[in-house]
């Protein structure tokens, strides 16, 4: 089972999302909301302390042996050397024990190397994945295969409309 999370802001709180799915899913299985109260404000170049705590807070609600990894709308990396983004950080926080895979719909500077494009439907547009603790390459296929003829695969927009209601 994978689970992806997405968390939007509102004025006085965030509304962090996840749903469960397998890859071959168009709708997630499983659905769980959690909303946070005390947010923290956004810093420029640190947009993982603002949304990590709000990731570990729905985590809770969350068998996490039961999970082939996690996917988040950010990056691992956010540059050539490694230095964790989201996705890293995320890594860090569960022990190194679930595989992260970073979606991001924008490319960083100087991340090529850990971070690739994919295109997918006829989309001119790529998809940036990254990930830690499984295979790149094995991500990327899966990724490519996910349900969906369009850039943002069936289950991601899902997420993102979900996340963003009420």
């Amino acid at each position: 089972m994978l689970l992806a999370i997405d968390v939007h802001y509102k004025e006085k709180y965030a509304k962090a999302v996840g749903v469960l799915f397998n890859w071959e899913d168009e709708n997630p299985q499983h659905i769980i909301i959690d909303t946070i109260d005390d947010v923290a404000d956004y810093e420029p170049g640190q947009f993982y302390k603002r949304e990590l705590p709000c990731i570990l807070q729905l985590l809770k609600q969350v068998e996490l042996n039961s999970l082939e990894a996690i996917i988040v709308d950010s990056h691992v990396y956010v540059d050539n050397d490694k230095n964790y983004g989201l996705g890293g950080h995320l890594w860090q926080a569960l022990d190194e024990k679930i595989p992260i895979i970073g979606i991001a719909k924008k490319a960083f500077h100087n991340t090529e190397l850990v971070s690739k494009p994919i295109y997918r439907g006829e989309s001119q547009n790529a998809l940036y994945v990254s990930s830690i603790g499984v295979s790149e390459d094995e991500v990327l296929k899966k990724i490519k295969l996910l349900h969906g003829k369009y850039r943002i695969p069936s289950i991601l927009k899902t997420l993102d409309q979900i996340t963003k209601q009420g």
